[in-house]
Formats: structure tokens, C-alpha cells, sequence
């Protein structure tokens, strides 16, 4: 008999499972403390028991481990300098989805050359986000990939799902198991029905074939999600960030029965993929809060030690140190204004909510 599967598959390369690589590189009681309190301190801002505001702050991308710690430190000491106000989060993003081709991030390809060695890009993801959470910062990252919440899922306070998949049933399911709270990337069209949507249904039980510690395949049946939340990203090449598209968005909240718990990413289509125009969407946002806003708890920053971006080249040698190989981020001190003023401007307006 001819076959009739796996036509255009060139191999299966065995992979060390999720218990494996936990043994090599297990939990830390000091990494563990920082999820656990990272974790609880999102669900009580969700839960409106926490009058701070959030900030996912960090490069679009981890591709160096050494600029990545670097930039940790750093938002490690401004993160203690705004905690009376600001609950600062990391952002560590190993994973890029594309809508052709390029660079597909740090878990699938860490050389950056194609070769897509992913066992030793979870490897190191897994020893980042330890180093990571050992320095005191909870970490935040976007889940794209299902499998890869058992590789590195305990290591992670806070999860995105991306304005491409928030439509996928696949996530939505996934999204209803992970222990931290989700948000939820509003369409590339800007219209926010499919993130409330996808909000309404992690919140409920699944149950869906995935992969347990050991490596076998397993049906994964889950609780459901209480914590997801939507996030604001614009699309259809326009922002939606405004007060009326705000007001919109909490209407559409309350038509679904849902907590009106919004996060603004300052990035993407908010500021028109300029990264300069990050901290004004920001500013625009504390001024909201500032005027009375009450759903807003989170914002989103795209920062790294030096702006802009960089293509990757054949010589990574040639690689600028702390600059972005995805998109454009702000440099670190246009990071630390802008969230030092958003703090002195939030600190009375918060308070009373």
C-alpha cells in the first residue's frame, strides 16, 4: 500500500518532555515566590481589591539573554522606585507569529539562523524566565504555541493572546487552563467582539487533546479561566485607545456580563507601529484615569535599552546591542520618564477609585 499520512513531513525529532526539562532546570523557591505574588497581585487589580495599575513593559522580543538580564535589572530597580503606584511586569516574549515568514522567536529558533534547534530554545527560555523572576520581576509573555505552557507555564504571572488568536478555538480552549490571568488581543480589525467572545470562553470548562508532564498525549480537561480581560491593541489602521472607543468597549463588556476590565497596549496600531508615539497613548491613558476612568488597569510598553529596531544580519557579531530584532521599542530612558511621570500623575487618582 501506498502511504497516506505524513506525505510532507521530513522527520520527528524527539523532544526532552515537560518533566525533563523541569528536572534540569527546576524551580527556584525565590522564582517561585515572585510567579505566586506576581500572580496574586494581577488577580486583586482584576478583582478591583488593588487600586494599582499595571505595566507590561519590555522588548517585543527576547533574542539576547545578556540584554534581556541587563534591561531586567534595570526595570527591577524602577519597578521598587513606582510600586506604590505602578505594578510593573515584565515583558518576555519567546514567541512571533508571522503572517508569511521571519524570525519566529527564541523558543523556536535561538541561533537566529534557521536551524531551529526549539529543545534548546525552551532550554533557554526556561533558564531566562528563572534568572528573570530570581531577580524579583514577574514576567509576562504571549502564548502562541499550545504545547509550550508545560515547558515554561509555571514561570509566567501574566499571558497574551495575540490579536491573531484570539479567534482560534485552539487558544481559547488552552487559555482556560493556564494558571494566570489572560488578556485578550482585540481583532486586527479593531473590533473587540472576538476578544469578548474569547474572554466568555476560556472562562468556561474544556476539555481538548494536549500534552501532559510525561510527554504522552492526554485529553486536558480544565476549570476555565475567570481572569480573562480584554486588551486594546487598535487595528484596522486606526488606534482605539480614545475616550469614545473606550466607552465602547465597556458597553460591549457589560452587554457580555463581564468585569469592564481593560488593558491598553501602547504599541501596534495605537501608535501606528511609531514607537515615539508610545508614551503619548500612554499619557493620553493616565489622563483618562486621571478624569475618572475606572476600567483601564493595565497599559502596555514595547521598551528595550536602545530605540528602534534592527534587521537581523548573516554576521550576528554585527547585532546592536539591547535594540529590538522585531518591532521598534522605545530606549530605556524615555521608559523610565514615562512611567516616573505616569506615577506622580496617578498617584491621588488611583488612590480613589
Amino acid at each position: 500500500m501506498q502511504p497516506t499520512e505524513n506525505l510532507n513531513i521530513e522527520a520527528f525529532d524527539t523532544m526532552l518532555t515537560p518533566e525533563e526539562i523541569h528536572a534540569r532546570l527546576p524551580l527556584s523557591e525565590s522564582a517561585a515566590k515572585t510567579v505566586i505574588e506576581g500572580r496574586r497581585t494581577l488577580d486583586r487589580i482584576l478583582d478591583r481589591q488593588d487600586s494599582r495599575l499595571f505595566v507590561v513593559v519590555g522588548p517585543c522580543s527576547i533574542h539576547d539573554a545578556e540584554a534581556g538580564l541587563d534591561y531586567a535589572r534595570r526595570l527591577k530597580r524602577l519597578a521598587d522606585e513606582v510600586a506604590d503606584t505602578l505594578v510593573l511586569v515584565m515583558r518576555v516574549y519567546f514567541e512571533k507569529p508571522r503572517t508569511s515568514t521571519g524570525w519566529k522567536g527564541f523558543i523556536n529558533d535561538p541561533r537566529m539562523d534557521d536551524t531551529f534547534h526549539i529543545e534548546e530554545g525552551l532550554q533557554k527560555a526556561r533558564a531566562f524566565l528563572l534568572r528573570v523572576n530570581e531577580i524579583g520581576l514577574p514576567a509576562a509573555t504571549e502564548a502562541l504555541d499550545p504545547i509550550a505552557p508545560q515547558y515554561i507555564g509555571d514561570l509566567i504571572a501574566w499571558t497574551a493572546i495575540g490579536a491573531r488568536t484570539s479567534e482560534s478555538q485552539t487558544h481559547r480552549e488552552m487559555s482556560s487552563g493556564l494558571s494566570t490571568p489572560v488578556g485578550f488581543k482585540n481583532g486586527t480589525d479593531g473590533s473587540v467582539d472576538t476578544a469578548i467572545n474569547a474572554i466568555l470562553s476560556a472562562a468556561s470548562p474544556h476539555s481538548f487533546l494536549g500534552l501532559n508532564n510525561q510527554g504522552r498525549s492526554a485529553v486536558v480537561r480544565t476549570r476555565g479561566n475567570g481572569y480573562g480581560h480584554l486588551v486594546l491593541r487598535g487595528g484596522g489602521g486606526r488606534p482605539n485607545y480614545d475616550t469614545v472607543s473606550i466607552a465602547m468597549a465597556e458597553q460591549a463588556l457589560a452587554k457580555a456580563k463581564l468585569a469592564p476590565n481593560i488593558v491598553v497596549d501602547c504599541s501596534h496600531a495605537n501608535s501606528y507601529k511609531q514607537p515615539e508615539l508610545q508614551p503619548l497613548v500612554l499619557k493620553d491613558c493616565v489622563n483618562q484615569i486621571t478624569c475618572g476612568n475606572g476600567s483601564i488597569v493595565g497599559l502596555m510598553i514595547e521598551s528595550f535599552i536602545e530605540a528602534g529596531n534592527q534587521p537581523i544580519p548573516a554576521d550576528l557579531s554585527q547585532l546592536k546591542y539591547g535594540c529590538s530584532v522585531t518591532d521598534a521599542c522605545i530606549d530605556w530612558p524615555t521608559t523610565e520618564r514615562t512611567l516616573r511621570a505616569a506615577r506622580e500623575a496617578l498617584r491621588g487618582p488611583l488612590a480613589r477609585r
